[in-house]
């Protein structure tokens, strides 16, 4: 998946409905607002809620600043 594709557009957070970033160095779809993570496989977003990861405060602030580039 690449930060180019339309499917980006549409996604979202099965949790909070809200956008998701892509972090495509981590191979994963970020929500800053509850601080998950959820894993691409095979270029397949993995959106189901028990597919999220809880993120440490210190990966929290480096998404943020990989999403700011």
């Amino acid at each position: 998946m690449d930060a180019d594709d339309p499917l980006l557009r549409i996604l979202a957070c099965p949790l909070d409905k809200g956008p998701l970033t892509l972090l495509s160095e981590q191979n994963i779809l970020y929500n800053p607002r509850l601080q998950l993570s959820y894993p691409i496989v095979d270029g397949i977003p993995q959106l189901l809620p028990s597919s999220g990861s809880r993120v440490t405060e210190d990966d929290h602030a480096t998404y943020l600043r990989a999403a700011a580039e």
